[in-house]
């Protein structure tokens, strides 16, 4: 269990708060969505669960146990939006193995199974893949890490519907092992795959039904 407690980040220079006590419980092996607009705090947050920034006050626990940043960082794979821009690696296998390179061919294997990638050529160029292929690519490189918890920043952020709806697929299949946070703008069809949903604006984070989220957004369609 993911549990944050009254969470507040305050940069110094920043005349408010990014984040404004926030609460919030996502239970293992579950999506939980987090919806909000851009500079409503959401990559924020997801850069104090991943250890890369260190909340201002409030307190994190995973299973109970309180955690610092550096035990974050441990904890949860981060994946950023467009995470292609930051592929260093000249090949799938180097990809995979960056700042890794004791990782066996089993587990390599293993994390491109997962992501439906286990029929290309490990000397495949990163970016010789498609979008929707460099997108499982990323995952892939969180995965081979064994995190507890797989976080994502606007995962569909630039594909065409196709692989926005592969990858949502995807990820259908992959909290049935790993528990995911996902934060976007846009909903869209991630609501359908959402065991627990947030709305985030100008740092305050509220609980939403998804499935009454759902309903909204199919409502402007069905009166055209």
């Amino acid at each position: 269990m993911l549990y944050l407690k009254n969470l507040n980040y305050h940069p110094t220079a920043s005349p408010t708060a990014i984040l404004k006590s926030i609460n919030l419980q996502l239970a293992p092996q579950k999506l939980g969505l987090i919806i909000g607009p851009s500079g409503s705090g959401k990559s924020t947050l997801l850069e104090i669960l991943s250890g890369l920034a260190e909340p201002t006050s409030g307190s994190l626990f995973w299973r109970e146990q309180e955690l610092i940043p550096e035990q974050l960082q441990q904890l949860a794979g981060l994946v950023f939006q467009f995470p292609e821009r930051h592929f260093c690696g000249g090949t799938i296998l180097e990809e995979l193995r960056l700042g890794h390179p004791e990782l066996g061919s089993q587990r390599v294997k293993q994390a491109l199974s997962e992501v439906g990638l286990e029929h290309l050529s490990l000397s495949t160029a990163p970016h010789a893949l498609s979008g929707g292929q460099q997108r499982r690519l990323a995952l892939a490189v969180q995965l081979i890490r064994q995190p507890n918890i797989l976080l994502l920043d606007e995962p569909t952020a630039g594909l065409d519907w196709s692989m926005r709806r592969q990858l949502v697929n995807l990820l259908a299949k992959l909290k049935q092992h790993w528990t995911l946070l996902v934060v976007t703008h846009d909903a869209g069809d991630m609501l359908a795959i959402a065991d627990c949903c947030w709305t985030l604006n100008h740092g305050e984070l509220q609980s939403v039904d998804p499935e009454m989220l759902a309903a909204k957004v199919k409502e402007p369609q069905a009166a055209v």
